[in-house]
Order: structure tokens, then C-alpha cells, then sequence
């Protein structure tokens, strides 16, 4: 960690985690470090995920054996993890009540006075009925596809999968032919969910980012993987007063998501994002927004910029920041802009949807990107993705410049020489807006130095020096290096980084008129 000076600030000691290859070590260090408390978030915490460290694996194999261990310990555990629309995403719902069967052997096997809470928590945000009126064929649809997928289920499968989706149960039945039916009604729309990832220890050291539990998001710094088993992100470890500030955060964004309770009081250094159900919304898809602490800081932080901005996101499809970030290039001409994004989205590269919703998504990140070409122009503006230095054959969406792409997912944005953001929110409304999403703000030089040179510096090859750094000189060496890497056959780039193909996604991009923004 750095030097520890809470002194200067709410955030003390920093570290900075490149991958779940460095975090999950540091994460299981932490749970097995914890004397009495641990509160936790996540939107995925599956307890079959093997365990890494040495000292965990003396334990056992997998998360379960870890936590029956901090619970025999006497350590007091509570988590959250979210639960999804059954319809839109039944598979995500399943995996969140998987994840409570896992909790309930986990208490089989703790002892009798395991202290142990847990809690899969569903959004309070509803779409008014006139959405779901118009979103109707829509859902309809995805009912008819989960008939499909329950057609092609043994016997075993049906049980288990009735089992772990309680709230399709609600909606549709099994009829004596064996088919799913779902009676021709309004059903409830869920449009947000709790994506934060963050967990405190003892009230004294906080991890948050953009970093889940489980297997699919194990990779190391070398994405040596098939390109469907990448994954690239980025998480953070503190200490100081803002741990004491993302603890109660942790006790009650479920209130305050529920109109039970204001959010509570917070920090400029710890960032969140909060809505809750509006109340006669009829004609409303969209909850009401509490809280906007991300996209403020990163609004406030772009008009503060002159010389150099980078952004690590999975999506960037913000219009609001996309015309703030344009306003600020036609103030300042020597402001440089460098964002990294992957080639593709998960479920267009690795799953070929070409639904609606991704359709959508591509329009909109392809409507923002061209904003900023137009206000940065090609010398003062870099979009880049990361592919493995091997070369690599597909007609999908899984390859980029015949090499096989590395999926980012990562949150991170910096300025100049004075911020950095390190988030669980993607740079789209719907993280800005609408779901609950956390992160930190530095300010600290030293916290921002540490950021910069561990987010950026890991797209370097070995041996590059500081010119790719330092904000008055890196985007035109940037620029140079991606240049001749996109020309270069896959075998024979330095580092990771290409040209985003902002063409393959314009093939499909797609305006739904009427459709909010926020909604992908």
C-alpha cells in the first residue's frame, strides 16, 4: 500500500488491483484478516469460486470452505446480493438464488452461533404500467425463449431450475403437457439493479471496484484465455475515515433504495450513484434518482481538465458526459482525450444477441463516440481496445484485427494530474443514474500517480518508459504505439492495445425512438 497519511485526507493507505489475479488473493487475505465484522455487496457472489491465495488454500478449495471458516472464527458476515427480473434475466436470478442454497449449506455446516446475514435483494424500482403496456411483446418473447430453454431440461434440470427462480413461479406454470405457460397479463418490469461490488472489514479497510465473485471473472494480467473466459478489471483496497463512510453506506442503501430512509450522509471521496421507485409513474420506465454522485464528480472533474483525460469503461454511452467532454475540447485545444474500451459487449461477442437492446446499446456508444471525434478530432482523441498477441480466427465479434480480444470491464477514469475514479459504474445512464452503483474519488497526488501507473501502465509493453504517462506527453506516444500495432501482425504487437472498429458496431446500431437512454 502506499504510505499511510489520513491526515491529508478520508483515504489512507491505497492499493490498486489489475485483474481478479491480484484482487481475489487480496480479498481472501482480507476475509481471513477480519477479527469481527464484515458487511458486503456485490451483484455476484458465487461461493464455488476457487480460492488462490496460499493461505486460503490451506482452508480448502473454494469460497464455501473459506467462509465456513470466518464464521467459525466468530467473525459477523453480512451480504447482499442482487436478484434480477426473472423474465429479462432469468439466468441472472438463478444465479442469485444459487447463491442463497449455497448460504443455507454454508449454515449447515458453521457453527450454531454463526452470525450470518444475508439478503438477495431485488431493486424497489418499477416500470409504470403504460411501459409495460408498450414493452409487452417484448416480454413476451423472452417468455417464449424461456419456454424454449425449459423444452431442451430433463427432468432433474426442471427441478433445479424451479427451485432457484422463485419469482418466475409467481408468473407461469408447468401444464400437463410439460410446456411453460404464462398467462396472458402484466407482469412487473424491473429496470434497475444493485451493481455495486464493495465489502468492509472491521470498519477499517474497504474493497470496492468493479470486481464480482465467481470463476468466469478470474483472469491474470496476461489474458492468455480464449476470449470468452477474459476479463479485465479493476479494484481497490483503502483504509482511513471514508471506510467508515462506505459502512454505513453498506447499512442502508437498501432503505433508502425502498423510500424507507434518506441516503445517508456522505464524503466527496466516496461516490455513489442511488434511485428509488417512483409513486405515480404510470408513464415512467425510469426510477427517480437520489443520488448522482458519479456522473456529478465526473462532470465536475471534466470541466476542470486541460491537458489529459482517460477513461478504462465497458460502456460509454453517456450523452450528457459526451457533450461535456466535447465542450471542454473546444475550450481547451491542447486537451487530450485516450478512453479504452472492448471490442465488443459480452453478449454481442461472446453470445451473437443482436436483440433490440444490443442494437440500442451500439447506437448509442456509436452517437457519443462520433461527438467526440467531431470536438477532439483524430490528434488529440484515442479509442482503443485490448486483444492477446496471438492471431485468431472468427466470424463473431470475439476478434478484433485477427487477434483475440480481452474483455474490459473496469471503471476507471482520470484527469490531468489532480483525479481519478475508480468505480463499480460504467459510463452509461443507466450507472449514472439509475442503478446502485459506489466508487472512491482521488485526489491525493500520490493516490492519482499510483492509479494512472498501475490502470494505464499494465496496456504497456515492458520497457516503455514514462512519456506514456505523464499527461503533457502520452496520447501522442499512445497514438504511435496503436498506430503500428493495428498494422502489425498479431504476434508482433507491443502490449495489448488496437483500434476500437467503431464500423462493426455501426453495422448493427440501432435507434429505438422513444426508448430512455438509461435503459442500456
Amino acid at each position: 500500500m502506499t504510505q499511510d497519511r489520513e491526515s491529508e485526507g478520508p483515504i489512507g493507505d491505497l492499493e490498486v488491483f489489475v485483474t481478479a489475479g491480484e484482487a481475489y488473493p487480496a480479498f481472501e487475505r482480507a476475509f481471513m484478516n477480519a477479527k469481527e465484522q464484515i458487511s458486503a455487496s456485490f451483484r455476484l457472489f458465487d461461493l464455488t469460486t476457487k480460492l488462490h491465495s496460499p493461505e486460503a488454500r490451506k482452508l480448502g478449495d473454494t469460497w464455501f470452505d473459506l467462509m465456513v471458516d470466518t464464521l467459525n472464527r466468530g467473525v459477523s458476515v453480512r451480504i447482499v446480493v442482487t436478484d434480477f427480473d426473472p423474465v429479462a434475466a432469468p439466468d441472472l436470478h438463478q444465479l442469485a438464488w444459487q447463491t442463497k442454497r449455497q448460504i443455507a449449506a454454508v449454515r449447515e455446516l458453521a457453527k450454531d452461533d454463526a452470525k450470518l446475514e444475508f439478503d438477495v435483494a431485488l431493486h424497489d424500482a418499477r416500470a409504470g404500467w403504460v411501459p409495460k403496456m408498450v414493452f409487452f411483446p417484448f416480454v413476451r418473447q423472452k417468455m417464449g425463449e424461456l419456454n424454449e430453454s425449459w423444452s431442451k431440461m430433463n427432468e432433474d434440470e426442471r427441478a433445479r431450475f424451479r427451485s432457484e427462480t422463485p419469482r418466475l413461479r409467481n408468473i407461469c406454470y408447468e401444464n400437463d403437457k410439460g410446456r411453460l405457460c404464462f398467462p396472458i397479463k402484466l407482469v412487473d418490469l424491473y429496470p434497475a439493479t444493485h451493481h455495486q461490488k464493495m465489502a468492509v472489514f472491521d470498519r477499517r479497510l474497504l474493497y470496492i471496484g468493479g470486481l464480482d465473485l465467481n470463476d468466469r471473472r478470474y483472469d491474470t494480467k496476461r489474458h492468455r484465455k480464449a476470449p470468452e473466459r477474459t476479463w479485465h478489471d479493476v479494484q481497490v483496497m483503502t483504509t482511513g475515515p471514508i471506510v467508515d463512510v462506505a459502512q454505513k453506506h453498506l447499512d442502508t442503501f437498501l432503505d433508502t433504495v425502498a423510500a424507507k430512509a434518506p441516503a445517508a450522509p456522505s464524503s466527496p471521496s466516496f461516490l455513489r450513484t442511488l434511485s428509488r421507485r417512483r409513486h405515480r409513474a404510470s408513464f415512467r420506465v425510469s426510477p427517480k434518482t437520489v443520488v448522482r454522485e458519479i456522473e456529478q464528480s465526473h462532470l465536475d472533474s471534466v470541466s476542470r481538465a486541460s491537458k489529459f483525460i482517460y477513461l478504462e469503461t465497458q460502456f460509454f454511452r453517456h450523452r450528457p458526459l459526451a457533450r461535456a467532454l466535447a465542450k471542454q475540447a473546444r475550450k481547451f485545444p491542447d486537451l487530450k482525450l485516450f478512453i479504452v474500451l472492448p471490442a465488443a459487449p459480452e453478449d454481442i461477442a461472446f453470445d451473437s444477441n443482436t436483440g433490440l437492446d444490443a442494437r440500442f446499446g451500439e447506437d448509442q456508444q456509436i452517437k457519443c463516440l462520433t461527438v467526440l471525434k467531431e470536438a477532439f478530432g483524430d490528434d488529440r482523441l484515442l479509442v482503443a481496445s485490448p486483444v492477446q498477441p496471438r492471431r485468431y480466427s472468427s466470424d463473431e465479434r470475439d476478434v478484433l484485427e485477427d487477434a483475440p480480444l480481452i474483455y474490459v470491464h473496469s471503471k476507471v477514469s482520470i484527469f490531468d494530474e489532480f483525479g481519478a475514479i475508480v468505480s463499480s459504474a460504467n459510463l452509461n445512464g443507466r450507472s449514472l443514474r439509475w442503478d446502485t452503483e459506489s466508487g472512491l474519488w482521488f485526489d491525493r497526488s500520490d493516490h492519482v500517480e499510483l492509479v494512472r501507473r498501475r490502470v494505464m501502465g499494465h496496456w504497456l509493453p515492458s520497457g516503455y518508459g514514462d512519456e506514456f504517462l505523464d499527461p503533457e506527453t502520452a496520447l501522442e506516444n499512445w497514438i504511435r504505439l496503436v498506430d503500428r500495432n493495428t498494422e502489425r501482425a498479431p504476434e508482433d504487437r507491443e502490449g495489448f492495445l488496437v483500434h476500437y472498429d467503431s464500423d462493426a458496431a455501426r453495422d448493427i446500431a440501432m435507434p429505438v425512438p422513444g426508448m430512455p437512454e438509461e435503459i442500456v
